[in-house]
């Protein structure tokens, strides 16, 4: 379906089905959005979930800046110590490890890993753009993925301050199957 297709059945919808996916849009709350104009559109039109993606992004350029994006997680040391300091138990390791989803790709997550028995706490969630606004002008070292850089600057910048060692399994390479830290 291409962009004037899609804005015509976009004008088709009842206003109030425009209305719950627009504030969807708004609240930056890409999946359900997605998700509703699947509902409302795979069988009685045929719309596929590269289509229903399209019409949502139709949306999110529509919205532009009234949309409240989802705040991007702190990197910096003084809230990564603080968040640390909230997890029970002691922090035994900083670990980074690899995730991802239809809708930002690959990222990655920094875990505060306590003592026995063992747990982990989610210390920051790096996306694409959390990574470069963290990074700023430096970008990529080598080719790298900049949630990868950010992940490995940040959890190395923790782990020296917690006096604990720091490990991320695949660095160069997204792989939500790489071995885990160990005691």
């Amino acid at each position: 379906m291409d962009e004037v297709a899609r804005a015509a059945w976009w004008e088709g919808l009842p206003a109030g089905i425009r209305e719950e996916i627009d504030g969807y849009v708004l609240q930056d709350s890409l999946l359900p959005a997605v998700r509703s104009v699947l509902d409302v559109g795979r069988v009685p039109f045929g719309v596929g979930l590269g289509t229903a993606q399209d019409i949502v992004n139709d949306r999110y350029l529509h919205h532009g800046d009234r949309i409240a994006r989802t705040p991007r997680s702190a990197l910096d040391l003084e809230s990564l110590a603080l968040r640390a300091a909230g997890c029970p138990g002691r922090v035994v390791a900083i670990e980074a490890v690899w995730d991802g989803d239809t809708v930002h790709d690959w990222f990655t997550i920094l875990l505060a890993i306590t003592e026995a028995p063992a747990q982990e706490r989610r210390l920051a969630t790096i996306h694409f753009s959390t990574a470069t606004g963290y990074l700023g002008e430096e970008g990529t070292a080598g080719g790298r993925p900049v949630c990868a850089v950010a992940a490995e600057r940040a959890g190395r910048a923790l782990a020296e301050h917690l006096s604990v060692p720091f490990h991320f399994a695949s660095p160069e390479t997204p792989d939500d199957d790489a071995p885990r830290w160990r005691a």
